[in-house]
């Protein structure tokens, strides 16, 4: 029957996920997503018609589970815990081994971007929807009445520092790898934020 998955997309699209985000975007060749996949070249070209649709289809799941996941850090009643579970939850996905013996996976997003030569068009609208996305979520978390702890910027502009300092601290965990200096510089950030504890 035309049009029906001879395959489970579900698995599929986890393990293009897992592929895209240890090679970026640019890197990474249909017969290598086919090989990843167990699904053939063939069967991907008719399910997604090329590499791009198929990554904006697995970067839509990323995103998902991604915002899902910064949402759920952020639901603390103290701001400076929701903060520091935040960036507890940016850190460790950075940090976090592909598998025994290989690097740190980094960012998909900013693997994409930097590595990407040509980031027009459906690739850069994706980019921007995830950050958007982030700093959406941070922005509803630090607009939040009641919290005791006062922001040294207006909450619109504190979300998009921070996503932007987020961006930074891939960079500087692809340099030194020391997952105790990037908690130690993010800690840093929210006591600028919200004055020292």
């Amino acid at each position: 029957m035309a049009g029906v998955r001879q395959f489970d997309e579900g698995l599929a699209l986890d393990k293009a996920l897992a592929l895209f985000w240890q090679k970026g975007y640019a890197a990474t060749s249909m017969q290598e997503l086919a090989a990843a996949t167990g699904v053939q070249r063939g069967s991907l070209y008719n399910a997604y018609g090329d590499k791009e649709t198929l990554f904006l289809r697995v970067f839509d799941v990323y995103r998902e589970r991604f915002v899902g996941q910064m949402r759920e850090a952020l639901d603390k009643p103290r701001m400076r815990d929701a903060l520091r579970s935040f960036f507890a939850c940016v850190i460790t996905s950075m940090t976090t081994s592909m598998a025994s013996g290989m690097p740190t996976r980094g960012c998909l997003s900013t693997k994409t971007a930097v590595g990407t030569e040509d980031l027009e068009g459906p690739l850069r609208t994706a980019l921007k929807a995830l950050l958007d996305d982030i700093e959406q979520v941070l922005f509803e978390r630090l607009s939040r009445e009641g919290d005791q702890a006062p922001l040294t910027l207006p909450p619109r502009q504190a979300a998009r520092l921070i996503v932007t300092f987020t961006r930074g601290l891939v960079v500087v965990e692809r340099v030194y790898q020391d997952e105790k200096r990037l908690r130690a510089t993010a800690d840093n950030l929210i006591a600028m934020l919200l004055g020292p504890q």
